[in-house]
């Protein structure tokens, strides 16, 4: 399948769909949308004009730069879409002057990132119910 990547300086609908679908309505979270998303970069995969998969990257001191949020509806999992996701915020960030990016993973997707050259800290929290650990990479 062709997919089109977009990255968009505000949340549209079609990052909001997949991001409700995937972690309100699959996963149980309650506080998916923050303030945050009125400064974030974020990433679009759409397939055809269905909105597949999704991210976003914001920073707080213009050299950090964090990645969340990364998403993919369950029909397109295992495609590498979730890798082309936090590839596009990467570019982004690496255009924006970022020299790392940190994320908060579930701790149940650490592995996904590791592989991604991501390394854990031993920085550990609680997102809602659900583990989350503190990954870096620098550039």
């Amino acid at each position: 399948m062709a997919y089109q990547i977009v990255i968009l300086k505000q949340l549209n609908e079609g990052c909001a769909a997949v991001r409700k679908a995937v972690f309100m309505e699959e996963q149980g979270f309650q506080q998916e949308f923050d303030d945050v998303d009125d400064r974030a970069y974020h990433v679009l995969i759409q397939d055809g004009e269905r909105p597949v998969a999704t991210g976003r990257l914001f920073t707080e001191d213009g050299e950090t730069y964090l990645i969340g949020r990364v998403a993919v509806l369950s029909a397109y999992r295992g495609q590498h879409l979730g890798e082309h996701v936090v590839t596009a915020l990467e570019q982004q960030a690496k255009a924006c002057g970022a020299k790392c990016i940190t994320l908060s993973a579930q701790c149940r997707a650490a592995g996904f990132y590791e592989k991604l050259g991501y390394t854990k800290t031993e920085e550990y929290h609680m997102d809602e119910f659900c583990p989350h650990v503190t990954m870096r990479k620098a550039f």
